[in-house]
């Protein structure tokens, strides 16, 4: 499906100490369109007076300035993540171009924490969206009237499009450009790119779950403990009594701290253990889903593609 208007072009807005990667990453998927047949999108960068503008690794970025947006009418306005995201959250001309400038866009985004510039702009109120893993905490606490989804590599919520961390603004600039001109140049894209169209996973969440529950956090022991029993009941009134909780206040404690349900961190933390087994062969799918408490294949396969996006038969070894 094309885009409806009549060019196709895209703006990132940048500050100091954004994160390189989260600019360069989209850059080259929406270049590499053009070069292979695609229509070329115009491409700019923006931010506050315009000029040089300092990144995290400390090669300057030439952008220009922010009015210059009123004239351009970019078909798409995204910000960039990065260590500066804190400050710039808090920088009133930016949060103010988001919310002109990105009106009149088609749509708007965010690359892993620019997601917290986003939401201080007011675009993401009531939204579904996701940003960087290990900012997932701190993003619930800031906004918590952002429904966060930490599992998702992407998420389009409307016109408002959001990504996870760092390398998952690649993945969102292939599913925007999917989306303006179809798969078949996406995949292309990609393959030219030598990046996953739809990589074989979420978030790198799964391996650091226990990361996200501080060192010698209320419920090390516990995510430890679903780690080397993914088969047994995990139910939340069975976590809590392992826990000496009522389950109330259990599952209200877990979210605080982790940021997620319990019963999203065990799903998660199954489809890891599973994940593995599948990858290193030996049992079938069936015993895969019974072992690591699924109960069947269907339901394996149901958690798979909902947050991994492909299938388990496609996690064998071949």
């Amino acid at each position: 499906m094309h885009a409806p208007t009549e060019t196709l072009s895209v703006s990132f807005l940048i500050y100091p100490e954004f994160q390189l990667l989260d600019l360069a990453g989209p850059l080259a998927v929406f270049e590499t369109a053009g070069h292979l047949g695609g229509r070329p999108y115009r491409l700019s960068t923006h931010a506050v007076g315009g000029g040089l503008v300092r990144p995290s690794c400390g090669i300057p970025v030439l952008s220009e300035p922010l009015e210059a947006l009123a004239t351009q009418a970019p078909d798409t306005v995204l910000v960039v993540g990065g260590y500066g995201s804190r400050q710039a959250m808090q920088d009133g001309a930016l949060l103010e171009a988001l919310r002109t400038h990105g009106g009149r866009a088609r749509r708007v985004g965010s690359v892993c924490s620019g997601a917290f510039v986003l939401a201080a702009s007011g675009w993401l109120d009531g939204r579904r969206a996701t940003t960087h893993w290990a900012r997932s905490q701190e993003f619930a606490r800031r906004f918590p009237q952002v429904r966060l989804e930490p599992d998702c590599i992407h998420v389009q919520d409307g016109p408002v499009w959001t990504s996870a961390g760092i390398t998952a603004g690649t993945d969102l600039a292939l599913a925007l450009l999917a989306a303006d001109q179809g798969e078949a140049l996406a995949r292309a894209v990609a393959r030219q790119l030598v990046v996953y169209y739809r990589r074989p996973g979420g978030q790198s969440q799964f391996s650091a779950l226990l990361e996200m529950s501080p060192s010698g956090g209320r419920f090390a022991t516990l995510l430890d403990h679903i780690r080397q029993n993914p088969g047994a009941a995990l139910d939340v009134d069975s976590l809590a009594e392992h826990c000496h909780m009522s389950p109330r206040h259990f599952a209200r404690s877990f979210k605080a701290e982790l940021g997620i349900t319990p019963a999203r961190a065990v799903e998660r933390l199954r489809i890891e253990a599973a994940c593995a087994a599948l990858e290193e062969g030996g049992l079938s799918v069936k015993a895969v889903a019974e072992r690591y408490g699924f109960g069947d294949p269907e339901r394996l396969r149901r958690a798979c593609q909902r947050v991994l996006g492909i299938s388990p038969v496609a996690l064998r070894r071949v």
